[in-house]
């Protein structure tokens, strides 16, 4: 099935865009989308402890499932003042 990913910060910088346009296996979770990513871009993996998730623009768990068309973002902590 096929997802967007998007990054940002950082992890922007790391994977070269903010959106990626991926197919995934039809079961696959939020942390599977994520391991793909990681093995596609090993300078990322470090930065997985750090991060939130979103699916279509609602904070979720990474062992929530993904489905057909979905928008999966990976946050970085913010920080500001």
């Amino acid at each position: 099935m096929r997802i967007t990913i998007l990054v940002f910060a950082r992890l922007r910088d790391l994977v070269g865009a903010p959106r990626l346009v991926r197919d995934v296996p039809a079961d696959s979770t939020v942390e599977q989308v994520w391991q793909a990513l990681a093995a596609e871009f090993p300078a990322a993996a470090p930065s997985r402890a750090a991060l939130s998730a979103a699916v279509n623009a609602s904070y979720t768990k990474f062992s929530t499932p993904v489905a057909e068309g979905d928008e999966v973002a990976f946050l970085p902590p913010v920080s500001g003042g």
